[in-house]
């Protein structure tokens, strides 16, 4: 068992094909990085289709929660670590296991597909989540245990949110605008006190799943985003909302450095980068680009 989870040869093996394919690996590998998602998941969401794109933020921010989690519990290192043989292509921080670059792939792909239905799509979707794995393992960042678990992880999470997205959404529906936006705040308390001392990752990930939370009860509260289709009021709407979230996260961070807790002021930022996506966008939207 130790031998399997720590294996190389695979790893090696790709690795001779060293430098011809490393652009093409580094930009597939790019499709499963957090900024990817962080620009890919408001176009579903402003642009495309408000339920399935908050569905699907919920559903990888909860997947990069678990994950992130993970890795700190389990405490695996990466290939070049371990194996000198190995050669680093990309930049990886942190634990090895399980694959995020996996994870995410699985449940983010997997879901538009299903949501989606579109045939086009379930063929990119098988695509991309067999070689985003692959170019982790390429390059050489991942051993093949960690894309194993990284793709149990992330079936199990997908079918899971798949199966209770929606009753669980009619549950939250039925609480009053007080008692929901209660429920959220103390449960974004508790989640900023108990992430603290787990590292940058856990706490950026888990701050931005509740800063979305929060975001997306009050955008059907108060807000209810009209979504326009015109190719041109959608680019206009989304080239705004980017601005606005890079405005923030970038803002917050060169205005927070060296400021302590640096743990309170990444969990503040990361909330409020979810909740622009979720309602400050949004209720902008509404107000100037409709």
């Amino acid at each position: 068992m130790t031998a399997f989870i720590s294996d190389t040869s695979l790893i090696v093996w790709l690795q001779q094909f060293s430098p011809t394919l490393d652009l093409p690996f580094r930009l597939v590998t790019f499709l499963g990085n957090e900024s990817f998602f962080l620009l890919f998941m408001p176009l579903v969401y402003w642009c495309i289709h408000r339920r399935i794109g908050a569905g699907l933020a919920i559903l990888f921010l909860i997947s990069a929660s678990v994950n992130a989690i993970a890795k700190v519990l389990i405490g695996m290192p990466r290939p070049f670590m371990v194996d000198p043989s190995v050669m680093q292509l990309a930049a990886a921080g942190g634990n090895g296991f399980p694959s995020g670059h996996t994870q995410g792939a699985v449940v983010v792909w997997s879901y538009l597909a299903v949501r989606f239905q579109k045939t086009w799509l379930w063929w990119l979707a098988g695509a991309l989540i067999l070689f985003i794995p692959l170019s982790r393992l390429y390059l050489g960042v991942h051993f093949p245990a960690d894309l194993a678990g990284g793709y149990l992880l992330g079936g199990l999470l997908a079918l899971a949110f798949i199966k209770l997205e929606g009753p669980v959404a009619r549950k939250v529906e039925r609480l009053s605008p007080p008692g929901s936006i209660l429920v959220l705040s103390v449960a974004t308390l508790v989640a900023a006190f108990w992430v603290k001392d787990q590292g940058p990752y856990v706490i950026s990930t888990v701050a931005a799943l509740m800063g979305t939370s929060l975001g997306i009860v009050m955008e059907r509260r108060w807000i209810r985003f009209r979504r326009n289709n015109g190719l041109g009021l959608s680019a206009a709407r989304y080239l705004t909302g980017i601005g606005g979230l890079l405005l923030i996260y970038v803002g917050l961070k060169l205005g927070c450095a060296g400021m302590e807790p640096a743990w309170l002021f990444r969990f503040v930022r990361y909330g409020l980068v979810g909740w622009w996506i979720a309602a400050g966008a949004p209720m902008l939207f509404n107000r100037w680009v409709n």
